[in-house]
């Protein structure tokens, strides 16, 4: 038998605009699967009258062939488009359950740069879809099971533009800042990587009251990530000494990710964000079962200071997709990635960056503290990632000299406490090498090693 075909990598659909699978004729499909299935999973409407799924996007210039093609196909199946512009991913997921839509979907490739593009979806409930319904999306997109479903007349879909979704996202985020407290006296440097937060992040921070200093605010749809954002976060750095600014945040493309800026002009991580606010929400006694969410990607320091405070820390695979499924199964309710992706579930269903930037600024709030001190409640194990580029991503079980060297890395290492993850990006053509221990000079010698070793089997 043959393999099944696949679309959804690890966080919906994503590649080179206008390459399979992120073509306009692709798009199309996906829009009338993903139309046929939401409307078919409740015989009723979440609101009175016709089935409706939410549109949203970054600021890419392929976004509007991506937006109009995805759009035609739900339409076709009659089922509404409710159009909301330029808006982070996590505003996205919010106003599909504000205005209760059948499902919600974001036009974006996050991270990547701007030829690249993407299309994630959201249930109704704004949490990111199951594995089972993505099958059924890419059953129906291959197998042409739906090619005879051709509503007619008043049945076709109509498609409406929502002209207060930015309103909406921005008075929610502010939800999850304390009422009565300000940020008056903050002077606040944000890179908003001419992304989807070029608008609501800085309006959040300055209705709170905080001075902002905002760059990366000026997207042109083939800007994004260029040279700014979390991807690139020295620049942000930068502006912190020339603004003598307290501290610094830094979006990616869609804005479901966080980095910071100390107002010494050190990069504070997700790591170190995690470490605060779990922390504090241990002492508030506010962290569900005692636990933070983690990947395996994220520091093992992590793991020893939560379980000095009485805390725990649980690990998937990477992913935030993964992190929020182990949230949702036990009832946790802070996870993250070291990349900066952060899921406070008391205020979010998926990453957010600027819900996750308003809990660090109430904790410096609250605790009257600047952030270079509270990212010093703990200690960061010696830590190595490289990425390699790869021409094809071969099972590493078929490259034994590979695997030889991972294990002796590993039998190492782990005598000091460290560890060792070799594995491909989801997103992209990379392997990615994590080593981890005490001595920072042993890790680079097992990183050179192990690293040339996959360049030599299949290094592009």
């Amino acid at each position: 038998m043959s393999r099944p075909k696949k679309i959804f990598g690890t966080d919906g659909v994503r590649g080179t605009a206008n390459i399979e699978p992120v073509t306009a004729e692709t798009a199309l499909k996906l829009g009338r699967a993903a139309g046929h299935i939401f409307k078919n999973l409740e015989n009723h409407a979440r609101q009175r009258g016709r089935h409706r799924i939410v549109i949203g996007k970054d600021t890419r210039l392929s976004g509007y062939m991506l937006e109009n093609a995805i759009s035609s196909g739900i339409l076709s199946m009659g089922v509404d488009v409710l159009f909301i512009g330029p808006l982070p991913t996590p505003g996205v997921a919010y106003v599909t359950r504000s205005l209760r839509a059948d499902a919600g979907i974001v036009i974006t490739a996050s991270h990547n740069p701007y030829d690249d593009n993407g299309i994630k979806f959201f249930h109704a409930d704004g949490y990111k879809l199951d594995d089972k319904i993505e099958h059924q999306i890419e059953s129906l997109v291959f197998s042409g099971e739906i090619e005879n479903i051709r509503p007619t007349a008043e049945d076709i879909g109509k498609a409406v533009r929502i002209d207060d979704a930015l309103g909406r996202y921005i008075e929610h985020a502010k939800t999850s800042f304390p009422r009565g407290m300000t940020l008056e006296g903050m002077r606040i440097v944000v890179d908003c990587a001419h992304g989807a937060a070029y608008k609501s992040t800085p309006c959040v921070l300055r209705e709170l009251g905080a001075e902002v200093i905002v760059f990366g605010n000026q997207p042109d749809g083939k800007n994004i990530n260029k040279d700014c954002g979390s991807m690139h976060p020295m620049l942000m750095c930068q502006k912190i000494w020339e603004h003598r600014a307290d501290i610094g945040l830094a979006h990616d493309g869609d804005a479901d990710r966080l980095l910071l800026c100390d107002e010494s002009g050190k990069v504070i991580d997700g790591d170190d964000i995690m470490a605060i606010t779990a922390l504090e929400m241990l002492q508030q006694g506010t962290l569900t079962h005692k636990t933070l969410v983690a990947t395996v990607m994220s520091n093992a320091g992590l793991d020893a200071v939560l379980s000095a405070a009485g805390g725990r820390v649980v690990r998937t695979a990477v992913g935030d997709k993964n992190v929020i499924d182990e949230m949702l199964q036990h009832g946790y309710n802070l996870g993250g990635e070291q990349s900066g992706h952060m899921i406070f579930r008391d205020h979010s269903s998926t990453g957010d960056g600027l819900v996750a930037a308003l809990q660090i600024l109430r904790i410096m709030k609250a605790q009257g503290q600047p952030l270079s001190k509270l990212a010093k409640c703990w200690t960061r194990f010696p830590q190595l990632v490289t990425n390699v580029m790869v021409r094809e991503k071969r099972p590493f079980d078929d490259m034994p000299e590979v695997q030889s060297l991972v294990g002796e890395a590993e039998k190492e290492l782990q005598a000091q406490g460290g560890r060792v993850l070799l594995r491909y990006s989801g997103t992209e053509p990379k392997a990615r090498l994590l080593v981890e221990g005490r001595d920072l000079q042993v890790l680079e010698q097992w990183s050179a090693k192990i690293c040339a070793a996959v360049r030599q089997r299949v290094g592009a």
